[in-house]
């Protein structure tokens, strides 16, 4: 499974080579062994002691200078098992023998990863990624040096753009959770960058340098704000607010989600959510069409209100048993209302009553994946409770869609710090939608890409499910864990070292992780590098943010020599002073 080769004097292999040679072998014919360059050690031969370089160097002492590379075998064609002859030839492979090497001339459909340290084009077996033989993705590494959102959104462009998946690309869909600022915001803009070197770079891999062709994005209200604008700075048009009714909160079952916290099993006040829930779906009824429900004769149009409503029914006496359940002792009745409670300020903006949902101008405010092929959704401007909750709702109903629908289509979900979702230890209800995907989510078309600075963080069986796992920059300690077994000893160390962009790629098919560099996004990722500085401008037919609702004072009469005339008005209202 290894074997070493010694090198000319005038020739050179480096980390990641690929090699071949053969063997003639009777009454089987030739047998081709290849593999991958894991380790280079140049030495003199005839040095007894370190400091006789000294003299070798001045003449002094005859030595040879020898360089030898050590090849883990990647493939043996035909499966004979037998080592490579000492004294055979060894060469660099290229073109149909690399392909060999590397199982690409057995992948049906080729994704292209990112270049190879040859200069050739790196590929994925499509079949691990659809679902057919495998699915799901696992990125590691340190954030801002790693680049494994970068990476991830080269992936989905490659799928996308490559021509692998056929005529199931007009159906593949991609939801990003977006946790980092409004980097993603932009994915749909090209790149000030983008010269004719990105250019070439994206041509060698067969992909165009583009930006994604179609992309809608969501954000969160911002707070205080009662006509529903998106929470956002940098991006002023094409963004739609998204959010949940009271009145959906109820029917859809999802205060569960509220208690997204990884909590001790042992815990009793989860029999309190459940009953809460049930309680909730028989009881409540809309009330006008802003969301509002009525309880019992109560008119509830915010979350607070909802919330406090909660606690008077299982604290009071006479409706406890109904609303917390029978035999529920007190204190884990004020175990539930202290952690409800608590969730007032980071889901308030989130579960609302009070925003019309029929206006001149109808405007869904539901996170909607069909309408276009990429979804962002930016959560950065949430509290992380609030956006474990949305993480949770939207992964469960996009889960329950595609069980409705069938595996007819691929959904491709990019959850970024995904410890902070699904941890090794614990349970909560968004670690068991993950966990449901990440088991069986292949079978429904849904097909999860995880990043993280530390795998041995994650749930375990969510990183085994995965199929193809990328790592890139790593901490020491981190590297040292058994999650990265799958990486030679030479890429432990390598991985520590490793700059931005360059990422070693593991699948099924290849027993050596190959090293790839991926180009420089080809889409903005920030507003300064946006290439259109007019983009902002609404186009027909798209959904901005400041025609999602009407302007509240457009009716109102403007006073004689206003101080601010409309031709420098941007439209905006004031942020509160939050």
């Amino acid at each position: 499974m290894k074997f070493h080769v010694a090198l000319s004097p005038d020739a050179y292999l480096q980390l990641d080579d690929v090699v071949s040679t053969r063997r003639e072998i009777p009454g089987r014919g030739t047998v081709v062994t290849s593999g991958v360059v894991t380790e280079v050690v140049a030495r003199h031969e005839g040095a007894a002691f370190g400091s006789d370089v000294f003299l070798i160097a001045d003449g002094i002492l005859p030595a040879t200078v020898q360089e030898i590379a050590e090849v883990t075998t990647t493939r043996v064609d035909p499966e004979c098992y037998v080592p490579p002859r000492p004294g055979e030839v060894a060469v660099r492979a290229a073109g149909m023998a690399r392909d060999a090497a590397l199982y690409f001339d057995r992948m049906d459909a080729r994704v292209p990863a990112g270049i190879g340290r040859d200069g050739e084009p790196i590929y994925l077996n499509l079949e691990f990624l659809d679902g057919t033989r495998g699915a799901h993705v696992s990125i590691s590494g340190i954030s801002g040096v790693a680049t494994k959102t970068s990476f991830a959104l080269f992936l989905l462009h490659s799928l996308f753009t490559s021509g692998a998946l056929g005529a199931r690309a007009v159906n593949a869909k991609a939801l990003i959770f977006s946790v980092k600022g409004e980097d993603l915001l932009f994915v749909d803009q090209p790149n000030t960058r983008l010269d004719g070197e990105l250019s070439a770079a994206y041509a060698r891999l067969g992909l165009p340098a583009r930006p994604f062709a179609s992309a809608g994005f969501y954000a969160p209200p911002l707070p205080g704000d009662t006509t529903g604008r998106p929470h956002v700075t940098g991006r002023t048009s094409g963004v739609t607010a998204f959010w949940w009714t009271l009145a959906e909160f109820c029917q859809r079952e999802l205060l569960p989600y509220v208690f997204a916290d990884i909590e001790d099993e042992k815990n009793q006040y989860t029999i309190v959510v459940h009953q809460v829930t049930s309680q909730l779906r028989r009881e409540a009824q809309p009330a006008g069409n802003d969301g509002a429900v009525t309880i019992d004769g109560t008119i509830l149009r915010t979350w607070p209100d909802l919330v406090d409503f909660i606690c008077d029914k299982v604290t009071d006496d006479v409706t406890r048993p109904d609303w917390a359940g029978p035999a529920i002792g007190l204190g884990t009745v004020n175990a539930f209302v202290r952690r409800l409670r608590s969730s007032q300020r980071a889901l308030g903006p989130l579960l609302r009553g009070d925003l019309s949902t029929v206006t001149d101008h109808p405007v869904s405010h539901s996170i909607d994946t069909s309408q276009q092929q990429v979804t962002v959704v930016d959560l950065h401007n949430l509290p992380e409770r609030a956006q474990r909750f949305v993480v949770g709702v939207v992964l469960a109903a996009e889960t329950a869609r595609k069980e409705q629908a069938g595996p007819g289509g691929l959904l491709f979900t990019m959850v970024d710090e995904l410890n902070k979702y699904a941890p090794r230890d614990g349970s909560s209800p968004i670690k068991d939608v993950l966990l449901d995907i990440a088991e069986r989510g292949r079978s429904l078309g849904i097909i999860l890409i995880g990043a993280q600075q530390t795998a041995s963080e994650v749930e375990r069986r969510i990183v085994s499910n995965s199929s193809i796992k990328i790592v890139g920059r790593l901490d020491a300690a981190e590297a040292g864990r058994p999650e990265y077994g799958f990486l030679p000893t030479s890429q432990r160390q390598r991985a520590t070292l490793a700059r931005p962009g360059t990422m070693f790629v593991s699948q099924p098919e290849i027993p050596v992780p190959l090293a790839v560099e991926f180009p420089f996004p080809a889409w903005a990722t920030r507003l300064s590098e946006v290439a259109d500085p007019t983009f902002t401008t609404p186009t027909a037919g798209q959904r901005t943010s400041s025609t999602a609702r009407p302007d509240p004072f457009s009716r109102l009469p403007q006073a004689d020599g206003d101080p601010w005339p409309d031709d420098t008005d941007d439209g905006a209202i004031d942020e509160p002073p939050y």
